[in-house]
């Protein structure tokens, strides 16, 4: 007995030397809090269209907005939490409001739609800032297992959309988006319930907040209260203007893209300049890449829903049901890429930034290339096999294998120290201004007719596809021409010789 008492205890010994306190409740909380988002992401074009009955072009912008202002919050989290109010309290209103807007946006009418997803957009959009932090600060500085946590969070995370796109379609085949979306909100609830459980553990350390006297900290709180009270209501109004809040995001990008020029010539130190030059030139990289990839909630969603034959396997595929093929190229491949990645470097593989970048560009390209030639070969009444969407996502997704889990890395590398945080951000908005693109990339691939029979849209899909295909590839290739020059600008070669030679004995 009292052995087996010993391997009990050394067994708990051991994962409390593998993660600290509270990073295991964090990783059910990304998990659960994950779920609301992506029933929305995969769903709201297809609810707005087909029950709400707005038309192709307005359901499409809104999708455009939801998820550019998702993106571009994350800076506003930043910002709020662990200065007016703690991360713990911010995540929890948070929960509260994406619960609240799931709540609002099961009810069928338009009005309710944007007070609902001004509600959820103020949770979803703060959230993600507050569950990094939080997990960020359970480890000391040179801590090297924050790594492996973050990758644990990645995975929750992955899993939190595998259910939820799961769930979207199977409550999309019934027709019953009340409750999915009512179900949907359960997921906030339970990791609301899980970071009450664990409120002690999830304090903050080492913020601006917890330095405030208490006296001050009722002041201090309200002050944040205020914020998301104004935020709901700022949101409540572009939501319903998705048009000027599309075109606002795309002038704040171009805007922040001239600022950094402008910092980068500056720049009193060359090599600082090069750095950011090439930073400009692989963010521009990574705007083309995330304006495909953002096609998936928008354009491409109602392409599946409308001109494929989704009977695959002897199975009726829902169209939310096509994002898990993401999901788990993103669960499967990561580790492998990550191993195969390890043994090219380890034979003298140069694998660059942009090189990875370049492949990342052409591989999505061919994803959206080869759909033409599967409307090419649609059947009698216009509808393309399935496998070709099947072929494309898994490309979309081991493109986004090549450039996204680098993108933040590579931060630290090209950004000046006192820049970090501006150019942290301006990377962030990439997807958002991303987003915005692909609303217009979607009207145009949807044309002007108001038929949704394949013989009809086939034509305008193709085109349009074709277009952002070929544009891809080209933009890789040109990419792939430019290394040398990059390499230049960001001196990454002689970073890489130098962490060889210092790995290397004697």
């Amino acid at each position: 007995m009292n052995e087996v008492q010993t391997n009990k205890k050394s067994l708990y010994q051991k994962y409390t030397d593998v993660m600290p306190s509270g990073a295991g409740a964090l990783f059910f909380i990304q998990m659960f809090s994950t779920l609301s988002f992506s029933v929305l992401y995969s769903t709201l074009v297809l609810y707005t269209t087909s029950w709400l009955h707005l038309s192709d072009s307005v359901a499409t912008s809104i999708t455009a907005s939801f998820v550019a202002f998702n993106y571009t919050l994350h800076l506003l989290g930043g910002y709020t939490g662990g200065r007016y109010l703690s991360y713990r309290s911010l995540f929890s209103i948070g929960m509260l409001c994406s619960m609240v807007g799931c709540v609002l946006i099961s009810v069928p009418t338009p009005q309710f739609l944007f007070w609902g997803l001004a509600a959820f957009l103020t949770g979803s959009g703060l959230n993600v800032t507050c569950i990094n932090c939080m997990l960020t600060q359970r480890f000391q500085p040179n801590d090297n297992r924050r790594e492996a946590a973050f990758l644990w969070n990645y995975s929750g995370m992955n899993v939190g959309f595998f259910v939820g796109f799961s769930i979207s379609g199977y409550f999309q085949l019934k027709s019953d988006y009340q409750q999915l979306f009512l179900l949907s909100s359960l997921g906030n609830l339970i990791a609301l319930i899980i970071t009450g459980w664990k409120w002690k553990i999830l304090s903050d350390i080492n913020t601006s907040f917890i330095e405030v006297p208490k006296a001050k900290r009722f002041n201090t709180r309200l002050k944040g209260v205020v914020m998301i009270i104004a935020l709901i209501l700022a949101l409540r109004w572009l939501l319903e203007h998705a048009l000027f809040s599309n075109t606002l995001i795309m002038g704040i990008g171009i805007t922040m893209a001239i600022v950094i020029a402008v910092l980068a010539m500056n720049q009193r130190q060359a090599e600082a300049r090069n750095k950011m030059w090439a930073y400009l030139i692989l963010a521009f990289t990574s705007l083309i890449f995330w304006t495909l990839y953002q096609l998936a909630p928008m354009g491409l969603t109602l392409f599946i829903d409308r001109n494929v034959d989704r009977h695959f396997l002897g199975f009726i595929i829902a169209p939310q049901w096509v994002q898990n093929i993401n999901t788990i190229v993103i669960i499967i491949g990561g580790p492998l890429l990550s191993i195969l990645f390890s043994s090219m470097r380890a034979r003298g593989t140069r694998l660059t930034i942009p090189l990875q970048f370049s492949f990342a560009l052409i591989m999505i390209g061919i994803a959206f290339a080869i759909l033409p030639i599967g409307i090419h070969f649609a059947d009698a009444q216009g509808f393309s096999n399935f496998n070709w969407i099947l072929v494309s996502y898994i490309l979309q997704s081991v493109g986004e294998l090549f450039i996204s889990p680098i993108g933040y890395a590579m931060i630290g590398q090209l950004a000046p120290i006192r820049l970090q945080g501006l150019m942290m951000g301006t990377w962030l908005m990439i997807t958002g201004v991303a987003a915005t693109m692909s609303d217009y990339f979607s009207k145009m691939a949807l044309g002007t007719t108001q038929s949704i029979d394949p013989l009809v849209t086939n034509p305008s899909f193709s085109h349009t596809f074709a277009i952002l295909g070929w544009t891809s590839i080209c933009g890789g290739i040109i990419l792939l021409i430019s290394i040398p020059l990059i390499l230049r600008l960001t001196h990454e070669k002689a970073i890489n010789m130098h962490q060889r030679t210092s790995v290397i004995p004697g």
